[in-house]
């Protein structure tokens, strides 16, 4: 350590003085230009860290609360939430509070409880499901529906079992028309879905150019009209696409389903990742029955249904065949 600061600030200060008269090393200009933005730094940390904190803590959110609403929403949707989606879980929960004027987490879970049913339960469920999608997701699927409907005999019913904001059935509806030619006018697509906010906006047919930016000029033009009014720079899928999708919710926990007739094929992608496995194998084990002999399972690009249920052999990625014989390898 040099004897004195006078190479930084020209102030003679005897090293050995500093720590018996800590003034004067207060005193010295090139360590007060040293601490000076270090003190500001630590004074931003602090108010940046307590703006945060204030945030974070707008409602009273204990690891109690944390885990009655993972029970709660794996009771009712069959969703198994992970410690790490408790930031998720306090953002999205937060709207209902605000907008219910609740001040505590306990509080609102306690009035939830109290109503065993109805639309606050509907608002819950929604507030906690997941909805990414877009149109000809995992593209490889539709190729092979294509080529499965074309060689099955009869009307055509495929089941698309998280509709989520209508991307998906929509493909399929697509899928179908483009594939059967004109026996699609009697083909069918289920579209359902638990979340109803998801469900009333798929309803409506209506996109953003974005959202169809990656659609090929020909299925635009063939499946879609250009929006007016309101709904200029957007895009409607035509009333023929439209007509064959029907949209109703389900869950996949309840247990009835409103669909009751074979299928051709069932879409459930995306969906198991946010089961545990008990709840995969009582689904899978429903699908089975509700499939026609050599019915497809479509999945997503991290499930594998074979290992959960053997009545599924597995035909392509991602894709299942049914057995002949339901329960068998």
């Amino acid at each position: 350590m040099p004897r004195s600061c006078r190479r930084w600030c020209g102030r003679s200060t005897p090293a050995r003085r500093w720590p018996r008269h800590p003034p004067e090393l207060w005193k010295c200009k090139a360590f007060a230009c040293l601490i000076g933005p270090l003190e500001t730094a630590v004074s931003v940390t602090i108010e940046s860290h307590a703006s945060r904190l204030a945030v974070t803590t707008e409602f009273l959110f204990t690891d109690h609360d944390f885990s009655r609403i993972r029970t709660l929403i794996h009771r009712r949707a069959g969703i198994a939430l992970g410690e790490q989606k408790r930031q998720m879980v306090y953002s999205r929960l937060s709207r209902r509070l605000r907008e219910l004027q609740v001040p505590a987490f306990a509080s609102y879970l306690d009035q939830l409880e109290a109503r065993h049913d109805g639309d606050e339960w509907q608002l819950f469920i929604n507030a906690l499901t997941t909805n990414l999608t877009s149109f000809f997701r995992e593209a490889h699927h539709f190729p092979t529906l294509g080529a499965h409907v074309r060689k099955m005999p009869g009307p055509i019913t495929v089941w698309c079992a998280a509709a989520s904001t209508g991307e998906e059935p929509y493909s399929i509806a697509i899928t179908l028309m483009e594939a059967l030619g004109d026996r699609a006018s009697s083909a069918r697509v289920i579209a359902s879905d638990i979340d109803t906010a998801v469900l009333a906006k798929a309803a409506t047919g209506v996109f953003t150019t974005e959202q169809v930016r990656r659609m090929s000029p020909e299925r635009l033009r063939r499946f879609f009209n250009k929006g007016t009014g309101t709904n200029a720079g957007k895009v409607r899928v035509r009333p023929e696409v439209a007509a064959l999708v029907k949209f109703s919710r389900v869950n996949l926990l309840d247990n009835t389903w409103a669909v009751k007739e074979p299928v051709d094929a069932i879409f459930c992608r995306n969906v198991m990742i946010y089961f545990d496995k008990p709840t995969q194998k009582k689904v899978l084990d429903r699908f089975a029955p509700l499939l026609k002999p050599g019915g497809l399972l479509f999945a997503g690009h991290s499930e594998n249904a074979s290992l959960v249920n053997p009545a599924f052999r597995p035909l392509g990625q991602t894709v299942y065949e049914l057995s002949r014989t339901p329960g068998t390898a």
